[in-house]
């Protein structure tokens, strides 16, 4: 299906978060697009990923924490991303 691999330029980072206060966000990243699969589904709701690690953060429906930040989710589980802007058969970066 898709080329394997876990490193190089066209290959989205291991950790990345999509809240600008977060330490591992990157706006440049993001713009391209990344896919998400988790567990062999591709997801469209995560808010941040580690690949190394195993995990995919998730928003917990519509509730909000004391500071009007929406509460997450920790799911583990094997993790895969990819840029969507280099289409069908775009490197792969995943665990093994």
């Amino acid at each position: 299906m898709s080329e394997e691999t876990t490193s190089g330029p066209d290959v989205p980072p291991d950790h990345l978060a999509i809240n600008p206060r977060s330490p591992f966000f990157d706006a440049d990243k993001l713009q391209r697009g990344i896919g998400i699969r988790f567990k062999g589904v591709v997801r469209t709701n995560v808010e941040e990923y580690c690949i190394s690690e195993g995990w995919v953060r998730v928003q917990a429906g519509k509730t909000m924490d004391r500071k009007g930040q929406p509460l997450t989710l920790k799911l583990t589980g094997p993790v895969e991303a990819w840029y969507e802007d280099l289409g069908e058969g775009a490197p792969v970066n995943k665990v093994g």
